[in-house]
Formats: structure tokens, C-alpha cells, sequence
């Protein structure tokens, strides 16, 4: 049979080897944390012959988050698809001819400017350059913050000649 102080003694060191098996669970959660994936920052998109002027284009929407955009006059520019209220993914609707957030309903021009709704000012406009192969080249780290007024004139190098 079982004596009291047996039973206080076995409770005893059964809490400390919760307390240093929970302790080592945590400790080893510590050494590998949960990491996101992130892509890279710079991604190479396509060649400009195959950009339709005066068309966005939505191909790199879902994977990379960017929109870019072949002007009428044939430069680029491209459009960081985070809306600049709360960070949602705004939809291009080509019917109506802009972008429009579907969480709070912000809407913003072919050019990004904010024209409806709580987003405080104009999606972001990112890096957007050729390469020697041809090909253009995106990069997401050179991040374009606009104001309310003309891109251009703000941001000249957020524009690419071709």
C-alpha cells in the first residue's frame, strides 16, 4: 500500500517533470520558429512587345502582388497591388476602368490615384526597369509612396521610357 508521503512525493516530482517537459516543449519551439514564405523582392516579368498600351496587367497579381501597367505613349510603370488603407488586394474592373478595394471599398484610377473611399492616399508604385536580355524587371524594395496629385511629377524614376 501506498504511505501519504509516497503519494505528496510522486505528485512532487510528477509537477516538476511537467514543468521542465513543458519548459524544454518551449524552448524547442524557440530554436524553430514558424517562418512565412516570402518570394523574392525582384522578379523578372516579360517583354514589352507583349504589353498591350493602355492595358493593366493582371499576371503577376496573385503570385507577386503587382500590377504593371504599358501606357498609351508605351512607358511602364507598376502598381503595388496593396491597397493604402488597410492592405487589402484591390480588383481591376477594365469595364469601369479602375481599381476598387473590395474590403472598404476604396477605388483608385488606372494610375493609382485614390479617387473614392477611406484610403488615405494612391497605391504605391514600385521600381520597374529592363534588363540587357530585354525583359522587364520588377523590384518590390524600391517602393514609390505617393501623394495625392501627378505621379509623374512626384516620382519621375517610377515611370520607364522604353
Amino acid at each position: 500500500m501506498w504511505a501519504r508521503r509516497d503519494i505528496f512525493s510522486l505528485a512532487g516530482w510528477a509537477g516538476f517533470a511537467g514543468v521542465v517537459g513543458a519548459s524544454l516543449l518551449a524552448f524547442t519551439r524557440f530554436m524553430f520558429p514558424r517562418v512565412l514564405f516570402e518570394p523574392p523582392a525582384v522578379f523578372l516579368a516579360d517583354r514589352p512587345e507583349n504589353f498591350v498600351p493602355g492595358v493593366v496587367d493582371e499576371r503577376w497579381k496573385k503570385s507577386e502582388r503587382v500590377w504593371i501597367v504599358r501606357k498609351e505613349d508605351g512607358s511602364f510603370y507598376a502598381l503595388l497591388a496593396i491597397c493604402t488603407h488597410l492592405g487589402c488586394t484591390p480588383n481591376w474592373f477594365a469595364a469601369e476602368n479602375k481599381f476598387k478595394c473590395p474590403c472598404h471599398g476604396s477605388g483608385f484610377k488606372r494610375d493609382g490615384t485614390n479617387f473614392e473611399g477611406p484610403a488615405p492616399r494612391p497605391l504605391d508604385r514600385i521600381k520597374i526597369a529592363m534588363t540587357p536580355e530585354g525583359l522587364l524587371q520588377v523590384d518590390k524594395s524600391a517602393i514609390f509612396r505617393m501623394a495625392p496629385g501627378n505621379p509623374e511629377a512626384q516620382h519621375p524614376q517610377s515611370i520607364m521610357r522604353v
